[in-house]
């Protein structure tokens, strides 16, 4: 496996609309960086949120999860309480070629400061916007800004395709659009 780099990031978005919308380059400037990197592509974060409440004091069941454990806002910026989770989703929707891995990891300026972001693999022709977890460690309310870099994503191409791709099983999260709650 190999991770691909700048180059093939971009003909990919070009040429078979891997990543829309596609930022050719790193932007930075009075922002959390976004866009095509060395190695990969810094996804931002959408204005749709969705924060963990317990004002309903309700129970996270990932067999029978309750949309009431969430505050939804649509906002520029959110602010997670201390020790909390909210749900976001990428600006960008991905249509990952059956050949290919994606992994996410974190950017370190909000690892920095104690939010982390975790996102599941995207798996070989997997598509839709990408559920963003972030999680505030930290015993302080932490800002999340939209429209700015979250996560960066890293693609690894296999020696050759899968026998079997998320789409060849149907995977319940194929082509979601906006955040997408935990399904069975």
């Amino acid at each position: 496996m190999a991770v691909m780099s700048d180059i093939w990031i971009r003909q990919m978005a070009r040429e078979h609309g891997m990543i829309e919308p596609f930022v050719e380059a790193q932007k930075r400037e009075g922002t959390i960086s976004y866009g095509l990197s060395s190695y990969g592509y810094d996804a931002r974060v959408a204005r749709e949120f969705k924060i963990f409440t317990n004002v309903d004091s309700a129970v996270v069941d990932p067999k029978e999860f309750s949309p009431a454990s969430f505050v939804d806002r649509d906002t520029d910026v959110c602010v997670i309480p201390p020790n909390s989770f909210a749900l976001a989703r990428t600006v960008e929707y991905f249509r990952i070629p059956r050949d290919v891995l994606v992994i996410c990891l974190g950017k370190s300026t909000y690892a920095r400061c104690g939010i982390i972001v975790n996102v599941t693999p995207l798996e070989p022709e997997w598509e839709g916007h990408v559920t963003l977890e972030f999680s505030n460690t930290t015993p302080l309310p932490a800002k999340i800004y939209a429209n700015e870099g979250a996560c960066q994503f890293l693609f690894l191409k296999g020696d050759q395709p899968c026998e079997v791709s998320y789409a060849d099983r149907a995977g319940k999260y194929m082509g979601q659009r906006g955040v997408t709650l935990p399904k069975l």
